[in-house]
């Protein structure tokens, strides 16, 4: 081929030996190119397919560009200097023109993803082709001339910009996600609100690409400061409230968004709390919650670094807070059942009086035990705290009642119509709360 190309220029056919080579070429990389999975699409194709359709070909775009950076485009450049050996200028032009006709129609692909429409499912996704742009930017340096390399250089940095603007955009609807969710209708049980799970879990993943993610925020901002009308929502106005982190030093501004998420989540699970009539159902939703989102900070080095220990410091108080509530709105109610008050006159038990505060305290707990064994707590460490802090307040309290007065009652059909529980049995059914089964096992 080498001696061919000679033959040619030599021979004055310089411009046909070029043609007919990019020709050869181009088609042979386009059936290399279809082999790997790529399809030419232009932008308004694109932009008309359901997002279902341009995810799928995401992973496999991706794929295919790091191959051509990395394989293809060297191959290319090493045959045509083979070939055209000793005319550094022909080889160079038939490169650049191979270059530009390929970074084209890859380049059409992430442009228009860009301009699809938003939602928050796809800021992934975003961050991957965002990567794939910026890490293989190396190999342009290395294989094209250098007036090419700048050329597809500033195509690549335009399209990856491009990119990173739509992923701010995402991660900032992030807040709408939240603001939009206005059901009135309270999870049963006091479970973890779907929301809680949606957020935690995508500020979770999010986590994972968070320097990609914090160098989007950064370049962007590079970008906004050249050009304030590319900017994609005002997220620069934010409130000094996120602006410093534990160690008082400022936090970047992918950091200060994801600390006003978790306000928004914070305030919306608060306002769904509110739902509930029953206060004590109320405050375990509240611990349920809480509790999720600890647990998700905490299993999450990046999340926790962003967040900081104060936050979960704070996160952890309300959680007990909330407990102390629970106590006092259930427990500490039925206690009052079986107070001293009113029983002794003149130095004597009164029965009527003994006899309504058990009826009282047996009513009262079948109806505690009926109601909150449908209560959902999935965390086995705060239903065993929960259990446990109920069994240490009620069981000795209901034992020494009952030590102290069930022998004022009649042995036999008073006893057996009075004393409905033994302390055991209290214990046993304590067990059976928080496990989300209508009527509790026992019953």
């Amino acid at each position: 081929m080498n001696k061919i190309a000679m033959e040619m220029i030599s021979g004055g056919h310089e411009f046909e030996c070029r043609e007919i080579y990019m020709t050869c070429r181009m088609h042979i990389i386009g059936e290399t190119l279809k082999n790997l999975g790529f399809e030419k699409i232009s932008i308004d194709d694109a932009q008309k397919m359901p997002w279902e359709l341009l995810e799928r070909d995401i992973p496999p775009w991706i794929t295919i560009f790091k191959q051509c950076a990395n394989v293809h485009f060297p191959a290319e450049r090493k045959l045509a200097e083979t070939i055209f050996s000793g005319h550094p200028s022909l080889y160079e032009t038939i490169i650049t023109n191979l270059a530009r006709g390929l970074f084209i129609q890859f380049l059409n692909f992430p442009e228009a993803a860009a301009f699809c429409k938003l939602t928050t499912e796809k800021l992934f996704k975003f961050l991957d082709m965002y990567e794939a742009l910026r890490d293989n930017l190396f190999a342009i340096d290395s294989v094209f001339p250098k007036e090419c390399a700048n050329e597809l250089r500033t195509e690549t940095t335009t399209c990856r910009c491009r990119i990173g603007e739509s992923a701010i955009c995402i991660f900032c609807d992030l807040e709408n996600s939240i603001k939009s969710d206005t059901g009135k209708t309270p999870v049963a049980g006091g479970a973890v609100h779907p929301l809680t799970r949606y957020i935690m879990n995508y500020l979770k993943y999010a986590c994972e690409y968070k320097d990609t993610i914090e160098q989007v925020f950064k370049d962007h901002s590079k970008i906004e400061r050249a050009d304030s009308t590319s900017r994609p929502r005002d997220y620069e106005s934010r409130s000094l409230k996120y602006k410093k982190n534990d160690a008082g030093e400022d936090r970047p501004p992918f950091q200060e968004q994801l600390m006003r998420i978790m306000d928004l989540l914070d305030s919306a699970i608060e306002a769904k709390s509110k739902l509930y009539k029953d206060i004590s159902l109320s405050c375990i939703f509240m611990m349920n919650n809480g509790r999720y989102m600890l647990q998700k900070i905490k299993g999450t080095v990046e999340l926790h670094k962003v967040v900081g220990d104060n936050w979960c410091r704070k996160r952890s108080s309300d959680v007990r807070n909330y407990h102390k509530s629970y106590q006092r709105e259930t427990w500490t109610k039925l206690l009052g059942c079986i107070s001293n008050g009113g029983l002794n006159v003149r130095g004597k038990v009164v029965k009527p009086v003994l006899k309504e505060k058990f009826k009282s305290f047996n009513a009262m707990f079948d109806e505690i035990h009926r109601t909150q064994s449908t209560w959902v707590v999935y965390d086995k460490q705060l239903q065993s705290e929960l259990r446990v802090s109920i069994a240490s307040v009620v069981i000795p309290a209901y034992r020494s009642f009952l030590g102290r007065y069930s022998q004022y009652l009649d042995p036999g059909r008073q006893t057996e119509k009075y004393i409905k529980f033994q302390a055991e049995d209290i214990e046993t059914y304590i067990d059976d709360l928080f496990d989300g089964n209508p009527g509790g096992k026992k019953t």
